[in-house]
């Protein structure tokens, strides 16, 4: 990690509170103020070793640990909790999603952990270094995307831009010339290979800083909304490259999205942040078998608009679709609530046309964690 006097302060995103930050260099170093022709080389910093923290004595070290980490901004009774004592291991060779609602205190923690924000409590470590203690060797090993940010130099081209940000990153880039053919190839931008960043579309630009993120061999990645702006296929392409780079080459990976499906398919484990506060942690699977609600789909030629209304009053009416003759709906409850929604449609003169058990998916999860953590607050 390679730093430019002038991107060692406040050079990344504003957190929205007016707060101080400070940047790690090479994660300033993505969130660029146009580079001069004589600072497009940048001698390389040496890596550091692999004998990190713990891993001489056998130890299992964390790609990422997170432990008490609080942030708030603000004093008095107007003092926003953004981050309320969160704490997690993240092992190496997985990718975790971090899932939130707006508001909930996602970016906050990837800033915190990032070394954009300065938290008023806990640590963050990177294979087992302090970032606050030690901040040049743990983010030498570190790259990330964030959303909303200039995360390229526009004037240089995509080729340079792969070869500028792995320089930075401690490694040679003829070493790791294959890699960025491939990188361009999957991504669809070998023929823009040449071509200025500033003169492509947004979702190429997207693709460009997916690729120098990829490009210099980071270990551990943060990826924050990776695939907006993408088409469909170079979404799947995305997705296909982060699990071989993970299986191939143990490469870490924390993923930010409100694209349940990317999540859902890439990740081996969700962290659920609601409130500043993780409220669910565990594999997408774990999380899907544990979903306390049931979701029917019920149709009937006697569901009327007043019968429909009912329904609302008093349970999670997802959907509802106007059949020829009724209506089609679908309704999410609980165990207790089951047998009360049957109930009510006997008392109503509900002819049962069709009941369907619609299987829940993390999307489900997602809206009914979150809305019960709404409720308790």
């Amino acid at each position: 990690m390679t730093a430019r006097d002038d991107d060692r302060t406040s050079g990344g995103e504003s957190a929205g509170t007016g707060a101080s930050e400070t940047v790690p260099a090479r994660l300033a170093s993505k969130h660029p103020v146009e580079p001069s022709d004589s600072e497009r080389t940048t001698a390389p910093v040496e890596r550091v070793s692999d004998d990190v923290d713990g891993a001489s004595t056998g130890r299992h070290t964390p790609a990422v640990s997170v432990d008490g980490l609080s942030k708030r901004f603000g004093d008095g009774p107007a003092a926003i909790t953004a981050v309320d004592d969160v704490t997690f291991d993240i092992d190496s060779g997985s990718i975790v999603g971090l899932l939130g609602p707006n508001g909930a205190g996602k970016t906050t923690l990837i800033k915190s952990i990032l070394g954009m924000v300065l938290p008023d409590e806990g640590t963050v470590r990177i294979r087992g270094i302090d970032v606050y203690d030690r901040p040049r060797e743990a983010y030498a090993l570190v790259d990330a995307m964030l959303e909303g940010a200039r995360n390229d130099y526009w004037r240089l081209t995509v080729r340079e831009n792969l070869r500028y940000f792995t320089t930075i990153s401690g490694v040679d880039p003829d070493s790791v010339r294959g890699r960025h053919d491939r990188l361009l190839a999957q991504l669809g931008l070998t023929e823009k290979a040449d071509v200025p960043v500033r003169d492509l579309s947004r979702g190429m630009k997207q693709k460009v800083s997916l690729a120098t993120v990829l490009a210099g061999g980071a270990e551990v990645i943060f990826l924050d909304e990776p695939t907006l702006g993408l088409d469909v296929e170079s979404s799947r392409t995305l997705q296909r490259e982060l699990r071989r780079l993970v299986e191939e080459e143990g490469l870490t990976v924390v993923l930010s999205s409100h694209d349940m499906d990317v999540v859902e398919t890439v990740c081996d484990r969700v962290l659920i942040v609601s409130n500043g506060r993780i409220i669910a942690d565990d594999t997408v699977d774990a999380l899907i078998r544990g979903a306390d609600r049931h979701r029917l789909r019920i149709s009937s030629p006697d569901l009327t608009e007043a019968i429909v209304s009912e329904l609302r009053n008093r349970f999670g009416v997802l959907d509802v679709e106007a059949l020829d003759a009724g209506a089609r709906i679908d309704v999410t409850t609980d165990s207790d609530g089951l047998y009360e929604l049957l109930a009510r449609l006997r008392a109503a003169d509900v002819t049962l046309e069709r009941v369907q058990t619609v299987e829940p998916d993390l999307e489900d999860v997602f809206v009914e964690l979150t809305s019960a953590e709404g409720d308790e607050r």
